[in-house]
């Protein structure tokens, strides 16, 4: 729609254009017609030809610049400059009017309706109030002409007849501009319904992208950051169960009313798709927009909504994903990916939050050889993938992150070791890549084939990282992240200090997210009952120091964790 309005300005003002252009031949003719006889308001000029071939030149040689500046110059000016712009433009108009009514006779002049040019260009172009506000300007112009030419005469025939023709100047101007105020309020009540999102007011999924695209342009061009927020409700599948869609839809009404009435002009909102939204922010950076989700958030929490204490928090609330462009992302794509993940990021780790984007492989970046950062890019996609299949896995990964980095510093592991470590908690279940989406969310018990298929993961994973020469040390951990203390793991049925000690590190974290956590054919248990199945399998399936290490852990950080998980 944005193209389309501006396609159609540019008609308009070509059109404007070619109607000033005749204008200006119109006036070069009368100059020059009048150049080849006597006139009396200049016979007492002494250069009374040189004065006209002068304007007539002139005038011409105006004809010229402004060809050249409608149909490629006046494009290339800033939009707020252009208004002020056009009305010089339309005051030398005027002016040039005025010198050749003066030339062709003054008051007794037969092109005093020249104006209307002028005029109709005006309201066409700038709407009611302008062609209004040129036609009095030219009414009054030939009116005061009138009077000084002809001070002490009883009837001034010359003053009666302008008297009609200026109300001929008001009359063209006061119709044409209503109907270009009509138009454009037609226009832009097509425009709301093509988009605007019907519902909450804010506008739709399609204009969200386009607009994006064009601030991203925007943002390149002039060196300016572009962020994002994604808004996502939390627990509205649960809200509609209790009340409904009709509540829902409220809800939704709401939520669309509060976006638009907390952000700034140029910010634009709109309805991303469901129970999400997203904001996008014109020359904004990531700390600015961090602080105005948090209060977007705020303000959702202290809303009062219909039915909000049976939600599972006893309010409503929202959770928010923030990320920016050019420092978080290439394009308007990755900007929408990154903060997607963001907001994913708030919803695992307990929603009514806000999160910022981080990857773990863009700080592997900083490590790596200049050669495979595009493999490395190539495995975050991959990793994008697996997430969109199985959601559980992105929010797994994310927490086996979270407690190896706790775990690394309870085990005193140098930098080098816990990089690595943390490296491949990120990474041990890319080889699901290859795992069909029904057999990562089937609900019943997995077939002894598709168990077969599902033990393939580790050996799939280290085929994709192992191109990457930095990414080596990761290979061993990744492959027996599954091996069990006692020999009886896959794929190599390695046991104690056969199996890599990272390996070791990552099998306890990773099961003990796995027994924590819900998924379709396992009832989550908490961190107490979590605590005693790792006992129960020290040196069964994990390794016995290390368990009670990760044990420790969990104590000590039981109440952070509670708030982040």
């Amino acid at each position: 729609m944005n193209s389309i309005k501006h396609n159609k300005r540019k008609q308009i003002n070509d059109m404007v254009s070619v109607v000033k252009l005749s204008s200006l031949m119109f006036t070069a003719i009368i100059f020059f017609q009048y150049f080849f006889q006597d006139n009396k308001v200049l016979d007492g000029l002494v250069n009374k030809q040189f004065i006209f071939m002068a304007v007539g030149v002139g005038t011409v040689l105006l004809l010229f610049i402004y060809v050249v500046w409608s149909f490629s110059g006046s494009s290339k000016v800033k939009s707020k400059n252009l208004k002020f712009t056009i009305w010089i433009e339309n005051i030398l108009f005027m002016l040039i009017f005025l010198i050749a009514i003066i030339f062709s006779g003054a008051n007794e002049s037969e092109y005093k309706v020249i104006f209307l040019f002028i005029i109709t260009s005006v309201t066409i172009q700038s709407g009611l109030r302008s062609g209004l506000t040129i036609a009095s300007i030219s009414s009054l112009a030939i009116l005061i002409m009138d009077i000084i030419c002809m001070p002490n005469v009883d009837v001034n025939k010359h003053f009666q007849n302008d008297l009609i023709l200026s109300g001929i100047f008001l009359l063209t101007a006061w119709p044409l501009g209503f109907y270009v105020k009509i138009e454009g309020e037609h226009i832009n009540r097509l425009e709301e319904l093509v988009n605007k999102d019907g519902l909450t007011g804010v506008f739709n999924h399609r204009y969200f992208h386009d607009a994006l695209k064009e601030k991203i342009t925007l943002s390149e061009k002039y060196k300016e950051p572009t962020s994002m927020i994604f808004v996502d409700i939390d627990y509205f599948k649960h809200y509609n169960d209790l009340y409904g869609h009709q509540k829902g839809d409220e809800v939704l009404r709401t939520i669309g009313s509060l976006l638009k009435n907390n952000i700034r002009e140029d910010d634009i909102a709109a309805r991303y798709g469901g129970e999400e939204f997203a904001v996008i922010l014109p020359n904004t950076t990531e700390e600015e927009a961090t602080l105005l989700a948090d209060k977007l958030r705020l303000t959702i929490e202290e809303t009062k909504f219909y039915g909000e204490e049976n939600q599972p928090r006893g309010v409503l609330t929202a959770s928010m994903g923030v990320s920016v462009y050019p420092d978080k992302a290439k394009n308007d794509v990755e900007l929408i990916k990154s903060a997607d993940d963001a907001l994913y990021r708030a919803k695992f780790f307990n929603k009514n939050r806000v999160e910022t984007y981080t990857s773990i492989l863009d700080e592997l970046k900083n490590d790596i050889e200049e050669k495979d950062i595009e493999l490395v890019t190539s495995i975050k996609t991959l990793i994008s993938v697996i997430n969109a299949k199985d959601r559980y896995t992105y929010g797994h990964s994310e927490r086996v992150v979270l407690y190896s980095r706790l775990l690394a510093k309870k085990l005193k592991l140098n930098k080098v070791d816990t990089d690595t470590l943390i490296y491949s908690a990120y990474m041990h279940d890319i080889g699901k890549i290859n795992i069909a989406q029904d057999i990562l969310m089937k609900k019943m018990p997995l077939t002894a084939e598709e168990w077969e298929l599902l033990k393939q993961h580790p050996e799939s994973g280290v085929e994709i990282i192992r191109p990457v020469k930095s990414l080596e040390k990761m290979v061993p951990i990744i492959l027996h992240h599954h091996e069990k203390y006692n020999g009886t793991g896959y794929p190599d049925a390695l046991k104690e200090d056969e199996i890599p000690y990272l390996s070791r590190v990552l099998t306890v974290v990773d099961s003990f997210d796995a027994m924590t956590s819900n998924r379709p054919y396992n009832k989550r248990k908490t961190y107490d009952e979590a605590i005693v199945e790792l006992r129960k399998f020290s040196g069964i399936q994990f390794d016995p120091v290390i368990a009670e290490k990760f044990i420790e852990v969990i104590k000590e950080n039981k109440d952070r964790l509670d708030n982040l998980i």
